[in-house]
């Protein structure tokens, strides 16, 4: 594959040794690079039974294969290990500008292995990699010690950091890792993963060129891109104008829309856009996952992004985004004092520490934002577990004592900034909070009231809503994931005109998708291996809801791998990532049965008030016909040795890497 390097650095934290393998290009082939050659370099070289905090876990940070190519959208990392919260896959995916930095160090991946007796750093160029004495870094927060960093190893060339802050040292297991000052790979304990192995941070100052077949035709074909995004604007001011489109869209049958919806949106307000819109049509989670609408009133008002703007001082991009959906905030005048900006907090975080909290305190979240991404911590994850608390302190679940004086109403942003400052120090009920909804449970009480699906929480999208995304939420082997398949992102994506067995999306009533049939399996399949297809390659889930004939991904990978295949190719590269991941977990022993939604995500009881009134799922069914279309087993979610055999794994996972 024309557009990777074939290289990886392994490196042993135990021993200090560092080595580079080869990777054979049928493994390219098959996988792609990103969570695919992460897929795979884990299922063959992580025992069995390893323990997640322990020497023989792998943690893996690994660019795409369209990364550096000109390709545009191409600029996300994916952290790959086996999870401390579920106990099998982990991924973590991350935009900013670490993701060329790998490869100009001239490796596709860098993975660790082992623990180190004093906290390290890894230091690599153009010519050199070496583990480094973190102990003066050590107990900086994320952004600190990449700062620090950056300072202490500059030469010609800023590095490029990746670190964790006190979550990931104290290792929380809702814990991130973080580059850019907040950017984070937050999802599935990746930060507790690198602090167990007392890994500080990744310093990367490489400048080689990286490979692309055809770049003139690459850059064609994101000129063309561009042309398109340029053109796409809102005029100012609109923003009050979303939560009635949310209403409108609660209202609506299910449609095929025009994909580049989201780049006006984002162009414009970035994630935020989604925060009246979800309160409003039912896609955004409130007060745990047990309220309506009517159950917070003025929230539409309080998160109108609008507000977000006025503060916005800079644009952000990612590397290769033309689209720039992030900024940068200024936030010293608001009433929580402490830092003088944060980045625009993203729609997870607002509906996480806002709706779901019963919290209509904006200037509390932009506070919440810039604790999280300094100490490293998951928003998602933090988000449902203080809001698990708060139910349980309402309900006499949790009593002041055992909160340690909190206060943990509904709304009150005070008592939720101590406690989410206590869950990363690990002081009082914060120790027990820090590893996540399902472990506070565990020790509490309130089970079921604990949103989590086999150990991890859901992104902020209600399953109710989305009938597709509760199938994700369960049968993605890293549970709870938000960005793995909607019914209303397949509707943008228009995947049948680059696939033959995908299904056109059509007009029909929301009530349709509640009754499950094997049309929504074959959807929610296509889906997913779309979803590993854009992971492989480093795309942007953003990218990636435009639709396929604005972003043009199979053309990309083309142009840039020297390769001409078709979608239905692409499709199976995607399918083969899937199931490698599937394997993984039961290679470790986690059925892919015991992952089921919490009963108030699938409507029991339902919703008294808002679009989602009386809707009730029968997830369980739709997954087991998604596992049919897999041609795994439809009872237990393991892939038969046909459908091994058909995409031809057995042969995959006999070739290894080879020490170069």
């Amino acid at each position: 594959m024309k557009s990777c390097l074939g290289k990886v650095l392994r490196v042993d934290l135990t021993t200090g040794e560092i080595r580079t393998e080869q990777i054979p290009e049928s493994v390219y082939e098959a996988v792609l690079s990103g969570k695919g050659l992460g897929a795979w370099y884990l299922y063959q070289n992580m025992p069995a039974g390893a323990d997640p905090l322990g020497p023989d876990n792998i943690l893996g940070f690994v660019s795409g294969a369209l990364t550096g190519t000109g390709a545009f959208f191409t600029g996300r990392w994916t952290v790959v290990c086996k999870s401390p919260l579920t106990g099998g896959w982990g991924d973590a995916n991350c935009g900013g500008v670490f993701a060329p930095a790998i490869k100009q160090c001239g490796y596709d991946a860098i993975f660790f292995t082992g623990i180190s007796d004093h906290p390290v750093y890894l230091w690599c160029d153009n010519t050199t990699a070496e583990l480094r004495d973190a102990s003066a870094y050590w107990g900086l927060d994320a952004t600190e010690a990449e700062e620090q960093l950056c300072r202490d190893t500059r030469r010609k060339k800023k590095p490029c950091v990746a670190s964790i802050g006190q979550a990931g040292e104290n290792l929380s297991l809702i814990s991130g890792i973080c580059n850019e000052g907040g950017r984070i790979a937050a999802r599935s304990g990746v930060g507790a993963v690198m602090g167990s192995k007392r890994l500080k941070a990744v310093v990367l100052a490489g400048t080689k060129p990286m490979p692309c077949a055809d770049r003139e035709q690459v850059v064609a074909l994101s000129k063309k891109l561009g042309t398109k995004l340029n053109k796409m604007s809102l005029p100012s001011g609109m923003g009050g104008m979303l939560g009635f489109g949310g209403t409108m869209l609660g209202k609506m049958p299910s449609m095929p829309l025009d994909g580049s919806l989201t780049a006006y949106l984002f162009k414009e307000w970035g994630t935020p856009s989604n925060t009246p819109m979800a309160i409003t049509s039912g896609d955004g989670p409130i007060m745990n996952w047990a309220g309506g609408p009517k159950d917070v009133p003025g929230a539409v008002r309080a998160y109108n992004p609008e507000k977000i703007n006025r503060i916005e001082f800079q644009k952000y991009h990612c590397y290769s985004c033309p689209m720039g959906c992030g900024g940068r905030l200024d936030i010293k005048d608001i009433a929580y004092k402490g830092f003088p900006e944060t980045h625009k907090p993203e729609y997870e975080t607002l509906q996480a520490f806002g709706p779901l909290c019963k919290n209509n305190d904006l200037e509390s979240v932009f506070f919440i934002n810039e604790l999280l991404n300094r100490a490293g911590m998951d928003s998602i994850s933090a988000g449902n577990t203080v809001a698990w608390a708060i139910e349980c302190y309402e309900a006499g679940i949790l009593t002041k004592e055992q909160t340690d004086g909190l206060e943990l109403s509904w709304g009150n942003a005070p008592a939720i900034i101590a406690l989410i400052e206590r869950m990363i120090s690990r002081e009082g009920i914060g120790d027990i909070l820090a590893d996540g909804v399902k472990r506070a449970a565990a020790h509490f009480g309130g089970t079921e009231r604990a949103m989590q699906i086999g150990g991890q929480e859901p992104g902020m999208h209600d399953s109710r809503n989305d009938p597709q995304l509760a199938v994700h939420f369960v049968a993605e082997p890293a549970p709870g994931k938000h960005t793995i398949g909607m019914g209303l992102q397949y509707g943008a994506m228009s995947l049948c005109d680059i696939c033959s067995w995908a299904p056109p999306a059509k007009v029909h009533s929301k009530a349709e998708d509640l009754i499950p049939n094997d049309i929504l399996a074959w959807i929610a399949k296509a889906n997913a291996c779309y979803s590993m297809l854009v992971d492989g390659a480093g795309g942007c889930y953003y990218a990636e809801m435009m639709g396929v004939h604005m972003w043009r991904l199979v053309d990309y990978l083309n142009a840039a791998a020297g390769w001409d295949y078709d979608g239905d190719h692409y499709m199976q590269i995607g399918e083969r990532i899937q199931t490698l991941r599937q394997l993984f977990n039961i290679k470790h022993g986690v059925a892919p049965k015991s992952f089921v939604l919490p009963d108030r995500m699938e409507g029991k009881p339902p919703l008294t008030n808002g679009p989602l009134k009386g809707v009730q799922l029968r997830n369980g069914e739709q997954v087991s016909l998604y596992w049919k279309t897999f041609g795994w087993d439809q009872e237990t979610g393991i892939p038969t040795q046909e459908s091994l055999n058909n995409l031809q794994i057995p042969k995959l996972l006999e070739v290894d890497a080879h020490g170069a």
